[in-house]
């Protein structure tokens, strides 16, 4: 059975407020994590979440253990979320998952300054080798 789920956690990171998307779409676990630097509003994070949640880069995709759901009572269900409310932690899943993606653009973001330091390295050459033809041409 297909299972799709999506959860935002938001919580005081000193000294942002951070919110943390964690998505389960075909038993693929993903997560994201956007810095709200003042505290959001309900009317602010709804908003969020309808005009930019397409926009968010969430992590590569895992694989989530499968779990049976089934028809809770409603007030089991709302002691759950309030009990979750008291207790805003992130899941270890999530702060894992965080952390492969950061390392990961951590290593993109070298590679693409290692070419932009080439790329300057390059035309500073180029500029400086016409500068000394210029010069040795005459008047």
């Amino acid at each position: 059975m297909e299972k799709n789920f999506s959860q935002l956690t938001v919580l005081f990171d000193d000294p942002f407020w951070v919110g943390i998307f964690e998505c389960i779409h075909n038993n693929q676990y993903e997560v994201s994590k956007f810095t709200f630097y003042s505290k959001p509003s309900d009317v602010q994070i709804y908003e969020f979440v309808l005009f930019n949640y397409s926009k968010l880069s969430f992590s590569e995709a895992s694989e989530s253990e499968n779990v049976v759901s089934r028809h809770i009572n409603p007030k089991r269900m709302q002691r759950l979320i309030n009990k979750q409310l008291r207790n805003s932690t992130i899941t270890t899943k999530a702060q894992q998952a965080l952390k492969i993606q950061q390392e990961q653009r951590k290593l993109e973001k070298k590679c693409y300054s290692k070419e932009q330091k080439l790329e300057n390295k390059k035309r500073k050459f180029v500029l400086k080798t016409k500068k000394r033809i210029e010069k040795h041409k005459g008047h």
